[in-house]
């Protein structure tokens, strides 16, 4: 019943839009939002990280004792070295109150691939909030992330820019998971509610950046730099979100000036105007129409309010170009089909700086 009622949503925004089917030509690629600077020259491609050397090596460009020396987090009675910190395969849990328990998939990743395996919360974060260069997956449908790992292990959840290197990875880990691990995975994210940990912040110059693993990390205080009609988004602390991988430290994304108002029009009415008495159409659908009123998502429809707008520009953006191809995609391709890059900066904007709303008991 649910999947029907689903259905008829989507295609009910289809129907508003008279849309078929299609690829948009679309703007250029937003390479900021895939953590790049230059477009992918030919032949460029990801290297998968799902097969890796011990992460508890030490590494030969830092002070071996900085690297073994024991950590801590404020309000955190744990604690860990940086090779403890960034050992994808026994993720450090500085806060266990924070969610539910962790299994093993959790922790260690899929049992399939051994010493080799990341797990899920290493890069979605214990909390499961990701971050940027990944995914933000607490709050959603244990159905609807079932159906990306789906996604992923058939190869039917790509990036339009191939050098992204999480990419081909999540489709390793899918791969290599059990029914059981994908099962409970799903159940551990979708049993935690989301709540936003960026802050957006309208802006024409940013902060210099340099990147590294497709994260922006500022190197000055001072915003010097034209924003460009990027979104740039990066931590609030680097020590603590990049060096102890602290759930508890989020980002800042700044985003063009006006792009939020611009956005709310997209977002509410699909860019929808009147002129001389006349209602125009516009690019889109209102989002609400399968994301819910408040965007925080309608059946298996995911929930976006407050979430990365790097992360949604990409998902957007690879809609357009067809490389996300699941079982739902088409309908929501027909959606997207006639945004501009632009459209997906406002778009992105505006949905990050949308909070959910307090439940009762809040």
């Amino acid at each position: 019943m649910k999947r029907i009622k689903l259905n008829a949503i989507l295609c009910l925004g289809c129907t508003v839009l008279g849309a078929s089917v299609v690829r948009a030509s679309g703007g250029p690629e937003p390479l900021w939002a895939y953590g790049f600077l230059t477009p992918p020259a030919p032949g460029d491609k990801a290297v998968p990280q799902t097969v890796r050397p011990s992460s508890r090596q030490l590494l030969v460009t830092e002070a071996p004792e900085d690297q073994t020396r024991v950590r801590h987090v404020e309000g955190s009675s744990a604690a860990y070295s940086r090779v403890d910190i960034r050992d994808g395969g026994n993720v450090a849990d500085w806060f266990p109150g924070d969610h539910p328990p962790m299994s093993s998939v959790m922790t260690h990743g899929p049992a399939r691939l051994g010493k080799t395996s990341w797990g899920c919360a290493y890069c979605h974060l214990p909390t499961g909030k990701g971050r940027p260069e990944n995914a933000p997956v607490a709050g959603l449908t244990a159905a609807y992330i079932l159906r990306q790992l789906e996604d992923f292990r058939n190869d039917a959840r790509t990036s339009a820019d191939r050098r992204k290197p999480n990419t081909p990875m999540m489709a390793g880990l899918a791969k290599a998971m059990s029914a059981e691990e994908m099962k409970a995975a799903a159940e551990y994210f979708s049993a935690m509610k989301w709540t936003p940990w960026t802050r957006v912040i309208e802006t024409d110059l940013v902060p210099k950046t340099r990147i590294v693993g497709n994260l922006f990390l500022a190197t000055e205080q001072a915003r010097t730099e034209p924003i460009a009609g990027r979104i740039i988004e990066v931590p609030e602390d680097e020590e603590q979100s990049e060096v102890l991988r602290n759930p508890r430290s989020g980002f800042i994304a700044y985003v063009p000036v006006g792009s939020i108002k611009k956005g709310e029009s997209l977002v509410t009415t699909g860019g929808m105007s009147i002129v001389d008495g006349k209602i125009m159409p516009g690019r889109t659908i209102a989002c609400a129409t399968c994301h819910g009123p408040d965007l925080m998502g309608l059946a298996d429809v995911p929930g976006i309010a407050g979430r990365s707008p790097s992360y949604l520009v990409r998902q957007i953006y690879d809609l357009q170009q067809g490389t996300r191809k699941g079982t739902l995609s088409p309908l929501m391709q027909a959606v997207v089909a006639n945004l501009t890059t632009d459209d997906l900066v406002d778009i992105a904007a505006y949905v990050a700086s949308r909070a959910p709303p307090l439940s009762a008991s809040q």
